[in-house]
């Protein structure tokens, strides 16, 4: 599988992904400059975090107009993979390739923890080398993580099925204490109906590596691989 990482001007977890990509899943993987439009060789295309453009405006506001977003409409659209992360996930919502928005924390403070995610999907190749709620372990890092959607978009999206992770305790349960910045339904990523365009605050990148404590991130893109 040809793997492409989005370079933006601010970008900083761009080569971390291009390591789990090209080093421990041994996977064609090139970077891309946000100015490319040609990313036909690509059969999956990631958006790194890390600060495209400063977050300046917001966070992805200005990224949505780079041309390599328009590459990657087109990309999504003819039912190819597209992972956003962190800041990624903010430019798919800008994008309008993801609903809602991706709004400042609870407490208004960054955040960069280790925390519990339950796997409410399997049955997407993203999930499918997890556990039906398997409970998970991955990193965050962000002061604009609060997924926020008005009532009937958030209805729509536990009515298809598209809430791929949500923040939970060890046990599982989706609780208030759980939750590490406000997201409305403990959201901690969703993808589009079709479930090849999936968006994520936590980095799964960063747990990958057995070196890093813990790779339960690895089996995000081994499901992914195995499916392909």
């Amino acid at each position: 599988m040809n793997f492409g990482v989005v370079v933006f001007p601010g970008s900083n977890c761009d080569r971390d992904m291009a390591m789990v990509a090209r080093d421990l899943l041994g996977q064609p993987t090139r970077m891309v400059w946000h100015e490319e439009t040609d990313i036909s060789d690509l059969d999956a295309i990631v958006i790194p975090g890390g600060f495209s453009y400063g977050d300046y405006l917001r966070c992805g506001a200005i990224a949505q107009f780079s041309p390599i977003m328009q590459a990657t409409k087109a990309h999504a659209a003819a039912g190819k993979w597209v992972l956003g992360i962190c800041n990624g996930f903010q430019v798919l919502t800008e994008a309008k390739m993801l609903p809602g928005a991706l709004v400042r924390n609870r407490d208004l403070h960054f955040i960069c923890d280790r925390i519990s995610l339950k796997v409410e999907r399997t049955d997407l190749p993203w999930t499918s080398a997890y556990q039906p709620q398997q409970v998970i372990e991955l990193p965050i890092a962000h002061g604009e993580g609060c997924y926020y959607a008005d009532a009937e978009t958030l209805a729509e999206l536990e009515s298809h099925g598209q809430v791929v992770l949500r923040y939970c305790d060890a046990t599982g349960n989706p609780t208030e204490a759980a939750n590490p910045n406000g997201s409305l339904n403990n959201i901690a990523g969703i993808c589009n109906r079709q479930g090849n365009v999936l968006g994520m605050m936590p980095h799964p990148e960063r747990a990958s590596d057995p070196a890093l404590g813990g790779i339960d991130g690895l089996l995000l893109f081994k499901g992914l691989l195995e499916y392909a």
